[in-house]
């Protein structure tokens, strides 16, 4: 059985919850026209994408939505396969009557889930637009200093932070959200900062190297356009785990791996952003990627991926 009940206890100012199976996923829906779809980074939620949901509804049937285990979505064992990850995608997009094709944007790990759709029902993905996306070749793309760095992490538990330890870093996240509505502000920072909900970004991420050989093996990504962006300035969150020099060569390494991504792909287009910082993207450059989505449904529409165009 599924149903759809509207936003109340539990639940953020705005959105409502989808039935699948038993389990409940939040989403968010505005606006008409072709479907473009958020897909959050690990350990990030459909919510931290308001702002470019509300944009790209003016223009668009826009949605933003959790997955399970994340945000406001009802739990799950994680690590996933993104196979597991995208066919719950599509059958919550199919239960809330979101129509395909879809045009998806996909930040950091929210890219690969992206690809891997792509690779499973290519007819349904009318565009993709990485943002900062994942990449399968980026850890052979590192410096031997970056590589040192990060693998001293790997494997790692996540570090334990109290409650009130939690609470210190309230500023920083709302400062992720600038110019959000103060209850919308709220109910992130809330969860972000929920000693229950932090370690969930490492533990979505914890099977990288399986993940990497899934979208490796998957088959080809469809001919559709594609935009890449790749955000290379440093915030604070980054300076938490590593040196300014060490995050360079992450960016560099990140940098390279997207550009074998855009050469593997017929049409795909790389554009840089020196001024934005990999969380904090979409609320540094939310122009440049409603730009993006905006060139991408364009260009679906020349060539007919999208319904009632070409």
């Amino acid at each position: 059985m599924t149903t759809t009940t509207q936003a109340g206890a539990g639940l953020p100012p705005v959105g409502s919850h989808v039935e699948v199976g038993g389990r409940l996923f939040y989403l968010l829906r505005s606006g008409n026209g072709p479907s473009v779809v958020f897909l959050p980074g690990a350990g990030g939620m459909g919510l931290s994408y308001y702002n470019l949901q509300q944009l790209a509804g003016e223009f668009a049937t826009s949605v933003l939505y959790d997955r399970a285990g994340t945000g406001w979505s009802d739990p799950i064992a994680l690590p996933r396969t993104a196979k597991a990850v995208v066919e719950e995608l599509r059958t919550v997009l199919r239960v809330a009557s979101v129509p395909a094709p879809y045009l998806f944007v996909g930040h950091s790990l929210g890219g690969f889930y992206a690809r891997r759709y792509a690779q499973l029902w290519p007819d349904e993905v009318a565009g993709l637009l990485m943002l900062d996306s994942t990449h399968e070749d980026y850890a052979s793309s590192r410096s031997d200093a970056t590589a040192a760095h990060e693998d001293a992490f790997k494997g790692q538990p996540m570090p334990e932070f109290s409650a009130e330890q939690l609470q210190t870093f309230r500023p920083m996240v709302e400062g992720m959200y600038p110019g959000w509505p103060a209850p919308i502000l709220k109910a992130l920072v809330d969860r972000h900062t929920d000693p229950a909900r932090f370690p969930i970004g490492l533990l979505e991420a914890k099977n990288i190297d399986e993940l990497n050989d899934e979208i490796r093996s998957g088959g080809p990504i469809p001919p559709v356009p594609m935009i890449v962006i790749t955000a290379l300035g440093i915030d604070d969150f980054q300076r938490m785990w590593a040196s300014d020099e060490i995050i360079q060569g992450q960016n560099a390494a990140k940098r390279q791996s997207h550009e074998i991504l855009v050469r593997s792909h017929p049409g795909a287009e790389h554009r840089i952003l020196e001024d934005a910082s990999h969380v904090k993207l979409v609320s540094q450059r939310p122009d440049a990627v409603t730009v993006a989505i905006r060139d991408l449904i364009a260009r679906a529409g020349t060539i007919g991926n999208l319904p009632g165009r070409g």
